[in-house]
């Protein structure tokens, strides 16, 4: 199982901090580093501000050179398909060929006002328009030209330059939808993220994007099954109960929902979302200055999980 640390940098953190969970990310062998895309904090006051996903990434291409880097998810609000396309490409190259492309519709309306940036209601159609113009653009031979004429975005005779290094680029798509997001998933996905699920749920989420790959006559098991939970280990219960505290959470509801626990009972959840079928678990570090918390989980928890 792939284990890899995603963060949530608008909750307050500078490039420094990123940069620090990075490293250990990298150095303790966890498979990858993602962060969020948000712009506002959802809690706390989220000083000394938010960072820019794909920036940061880019620096991160630079200062790191094994783990795979990535966004869980980034917002179609946010970008135009043809820039984001470039924008993907150009931190593939810098980075050798370690990014990966997590995209979704967005949902945080207050960020939105708070910058100045449209939230339309109805945003499943710009997802969907933004998958097939971004891994069409990367698709394009060189020299050929590429063009889409859509409800939410139109593109005329693009050269469709840069090119990532990675042909394909992993493309994530994730949500709770029972029918279209499955359907995306099959059409343009190389991997399917349940993003904090109830444990009991992922069967099922996972069952219906292999039924959408069958109906698409692409197979199953051409994607990765993965889930993204809240992480909180302790080496005992009162670490785990100082841990819970820190980020303002439950004990109780951590071990519910979450990967969370001593360490047994973590290897233990791991184990229950292999027999679902996830091949990969996000980690979801909310307290990002705690760096003993991922050696921790490196040293006694991977080890004793496939």
């Amino acid at each position: 199982m792939d284990l890899r640390i995603f963060t949530e940098p608008q909750q307050g953190a500078t490039y420094d901090d990123i940069l620090a969970v990075a490293k250990a990310t990298e150095d303790l062998g966890f498979d990858a580093f993602f962060r969020s895309d948000h712009f506002l904090t959802m809690g706390g006051d989220g000083l000394p501000g938010p960072t820019d996903a794909w920036l940061t990434l880019a620096a991160l291409a630079r200062e790191t050179s094994r783990i795979k880097l990535g966004t869980l998810v980034t917002s179609a609000t946010f970008r135009h398909p043809g820039l984001l396309a470039v924008q993907v490409a150009q931190v593939d190259q810098m980075s050798g060929g370690r990014v990966e492309l997590g995209l979704g519709t967005g949902w945080f309306a207050e960020e939105h006002a708070a910058y100045g940036v449209p939230f339309p209601a109805k945003r499943f159609g710009m997802l969907e328009e933004q998958l097939e113009i971004i891994t069409g653009l990367w698709s394009t031979p060189v020299g050929e030209k590429y063009s889409f004429d859509g409800t939410h975005y139109t593109l005329t005779d693009s050269p469709a330059l840069p090119k990532p290094v990675q042909s394909p680029v992993p493309v994530i798509v994730g949500g709770n939808g029972p029918r279209r997001t499955p359907a995306l998933a099959a059409r343009f996905g190389t991997e399917f993220n349940a993003a904090f699920p109830e444990i009991d749920d992922i069967p099922q989420m996972f069952a219906r994007v292999r039924a959408a790959c069958e109906e698409a006559g692409r197979p199953a098991d051409d994607l990765t099954y993965s889930a993204a939970l809240v992480m909180c280990v302790g080496a005992d219960e009162a670490e785990f109960s100082r841990r819970a505290a820190a980020i303002g959470r439950e004990p109780a509801e951590l071990r519910e929902h979450g990967v969370a626990g001593t360490v047994s009972e973590v290897v233990d959840r791991l184990g229950t979302l292999a027999e679902h079928g996830a091949s990969r678990v996000y980690l979801q570090v909310l307290d990002m200055a705690d760096l003993e918390h991922l050696d921790l989980v490196a040293r006694e928890v991977a080890p004793q999980i496939g």
